[in-house]
């Protein structure tokens, strides 16, 4: 995985508020050390798990600014940029870039329906030449069933071909094996990190690069196993072991609504009920809900 630009167990970080839904920096900062302090490589922050299209530009830039200011470092960012609007991907791109952080997660504008790879080459092309920045990183995010919006595997080729040295990865969170695969075989070199907990250690014997997850905000610990691991014969049991604690975190968060579930699922794990909440239009789970599944949590290996 060494000729990969980038790699490694990334936490598609959720994002814990106040009582009045503003986020809570200080809660999320500890999240973000806990999370390298288990395993991960990097905090994918201001994702779908992250609530980050329900947050504005200036909340977004605040909870990245905390992050830095509470010691993460900046090459174990990665900030989703990607908006509805060029200009306003333009300016989030930009700020993270102002910070040191130059490595982003990018979904395409998403709101207009059915638009053309023609369409997507052209505004990612926009964002990428006005940046005009050699230092960024764009990892392209795909996750149709929320945005719409697919990136094409010729998609994907084209803008390798146009910006090689920026767009260096993709998050694949259609959690479509095939098409993780197709991506590797055409394109040698492109990270492709898998948004689904389950595929990653499937995806790293196929030559994937990694995953940006949800789960990890759990399990951490279990997925560093995997990557690490993965091409030990000799670990070969203790990476099942990892990958079944993965699965099984991941079919208890799937059992409700995915992102409020993650969220009371942290708060089980670090014993603070100020987890639960979340940005409308999501709602927290139920008392009825969370009873079940706090006591679900406590079976967990």
């Amino acid at each position: 995985m060494s000729n990969h630009k980038i790699t490694g167990v990334f936490s598609a970080a959720a994002t814990p508020l106040n009582a009045d839904g503003s986020p809570d920096l200080g809660l999320f900062t500890e999240h973000c050390q806990r999370l390298l302090d288990e395993g991960c490589h990097g905090v994918a922050l201001l994702g779908t798990t992250g609530e980050a299209n329900s947050f504005s530009s200036s909340e977004r830039r605040a909870i990245l600014e905390a992050a830095l200011k509470a010691g993460i470092p900046a090459d174990r960012l990665l900030p989703g940029t990607g908006v509805t609007a060029i200009p306003e991907t333009v300016e989030l791109t930009r700020h993270a870039l102002s910070l040191g952080v130059t490595k982003v997660v990018m979904l395409p504008p998403f709101y207009y329906k059915g638009v053309s790879d023609e369409g997507l080459f052209a505004a990612y092309t926009q964002v990428l030449e006005t940046v005009a920045d050699p230092r960024l990183q764009v990892i392209l995010y795909h996750i149709p069933q929320v945005s719409g919006v697919p990136l094409s595997v010729p998609l994907i080729g084209r803008l390798i071909e146009a910006f090689g040295d920026t767009v260096v990865g993709i998050k694949e969170s259609a959690g479509d094996f095939n098409n993780m695969q197709a991506i590797i075989a055409a394109y040698p070199g492109f990270s492709v990190l898998a948004g689904a907990d389950p595929l990653l250690l499937p995806l790293l014997k196929a030559g994937g690069a990694g995953c940006i997850t949800a789960t990890s905000n759990l399990v951490a610990d279990s997925l560093r196993i995997v990557y690490d691991k993965v091409h030990d014969e000799t670990r070969a049991a203790d990476v099942d072991a990892a990958q079944a604690r993965i699965n099984a975190y991941r079919t208890l968060s799937n059992s409700y609504v995915q992102i409020p579930t993650i969220k009371a699922m942290i708060g089980l794990k670090t014993g603070n009920p100020a987890w639960r909440r979340t940005r409308a239009p999501l709602m927290p789970l139920s008392d009825a809900d969370h009873a079940a599944l706090s006591d679900a949590y406590a079976k967990l290996p």
